[in-house]
């Protein structure tokens, strides 16, 4: 018995003495949860608060419940290493969300405006396209008073001969009318492209990059298939095959301000030699209005190392004398548009223009349906501009100069070109 009883003591004395460490260290192991009401997040705030000591020893009652209570006042620094509280850390999501729901919504505002411009500016093109189509109906229809040679009459009326611009691509259904002097050049290679009309020796396959398309070859006349070449190879069906492919075809043609262009011809074929047209042209000018006494060189090399050459006032001399028309109806490269391309015969899809050749360009491609397939060249264009036209009329008299005009007034007009009083009335 006195062992049992012993037993007992000690078991009620540790008892006690864990009950009073139990008291004395209950802020420190946290207790019971005593409060069950309590908002959780702000149990983990008190809990998460209380510091923790390095060193092993423990701190005293009193001093530990001070400190407690502390931080429960204490803000938390931005310096601390505890986690962020789950409410900062939502407050911080939300932030973030934020900013970035203004970003979407400044990037889709950018987009937005983009897509208005790009549709304000296809918009202004449309509108600019409808202009230029209008004028030439104005024109052709004798609104305007302007008269000239086949305004009037059928497209069946005209000659197979003067259908030998219109080149025709019957894989994408384009007509192309060409203007000597107006990016023909690159627009031949566009459609050698197109319709793969020439072989590229590299590779041994047709060319599919415009640029690389060797400039002087595009002009050979049998790399393209024109409405002049219809009857040899259609017969008697060639005037309604025409017929049927300017319907559905969409039909084009690049312009140029008429006296621009006439300066820019006489700069490519009498500013420097050149065989072919010195003897057809060059030497005739020469003859009839150059005072040259004896005989001419016989070649452009010989007539420039002597310094014998066509002056441009020689040039338009010709241009206006009526043997001239007698004799031919001009060469292509000074041809009047109306006389290549028919604009009152033929209904035009596409007016460009050569002072607007990029974008021009571009929209084009995308209308032809073909911009995924090439792209025009950008090589270096003629830079002639119509700011030289006064310097390379100064020597020409004011009647050559108006009468010149008269010549070329169907294009000025056809074209809403303006009329250029400056070299008119000076």
């Amino acid at each position: 018995m006195g062992i049992w009883r012993g037993l007992r003591v000690a078991f009620i004395l540790g008892s006690l003495f864990m009950i009073l460490l139990i008291i004395v260290y209950w802020d420190d192991i946290g207790g019971f949860n005593l409060y069950p009401l309590q908002d959780p997040k702000h149990r983990t705030l008190q809990s998460d608060s209380c510091p923790r000591t390095t060193t092993g020893s423990l701190l005293s009652p009193s001093t530990s419940r001070v400190q407690s209570s502390s931080s429960l006042t204490v803000p938390t620094t931005a310096s601390s290493t505890k986690p962020m509280p789950e409410k900062t850390r939502g407050a911080a999501e939300e932030q973030k969300q934020e900013e970035e729901g203004k970003d979407k919504q400044e990037q889709g505002k950018e987009e937005t405006q983009e897509d208005g411009r790009e549709r304000s500016q296809t918009s202004a093109d449309d509108r600019e396209q409808e202009a230029r189509k209008q004028r030439i109906m104005d024109v052709c229809s004798g609104r305007d008073d302007v008269e000239f040679p086949g305004r009037t009459r059928a497209f069946e009326q005209i000659p197979n001969r003067e259908l030998d611009h219109l080149i025709v691509d019957d894989t994408h259904q384009i007509i192309y009318c060409y203007v000597p002097k107006v990016a023909c050049t690159n627009w031949k290679r566009v459609m050698v492209v197109l319709s793969q009309s020439l072989i590229s020796p590299s590779s041994g396959k047709p060319y599919t990059d415009p640029e690389a398309v060797p400039p002087d070859l595009v002009h050979n006349s049998t790399l393209h298939l024109t409405f002049a070449k219809f009857w040899r190879h259609y017969g008697s069906l060639s005037r309604h095959l025409m017929a049927l492919k300017l319907q559905h075809y969409t039909k084009f043609l690049f312009v140029r301000d008429p006296f621009v262009r006439l300066i820019s011809a006489f700069r490519n074929k009498f500013g420097r030699p050149n065989e072919d047209f010195y003897r057809q042209f060059g030497s005739v000018m020469l003859r009839r209005y150059g005072n040259v006494s004896g005989s001419l060189p016989e070649t452009a090399a010989e007539a420039f190392a002597a310094g014998i050459k066509p002056t441009f006032q020689q040039f338009i001399t010709y241009l206006l004398d009526p043997e001239t028309e007698k004799e031919s109806m001009f060469n292509e490269h000074w041809r009047q548009v109306y006389r290549l391309c028919h604009p009152c015969q033929i209904k035009y899809d596409f007016i460009g223009r050569l002072e607007t050749l990029e974008p021009d360009a571009d929209r084009l491609l995308k209308l032809l349906e073909v911009d995924h397939l090439l792209r025009f060249p950008s090589g270096a264009r003629n830079r002639t501009a119509t700011s030289w036209e006064r310097d390379w009329f100064a020597q020409i008299p004011i009647t050559m100069r108006r009468e010149l005009y008269k010549l070329y007034e169907p294009d000025f007009e056809l074209f809403g070109y303006p009329k250029p009083d400056s070299v008119l009335h000076q």
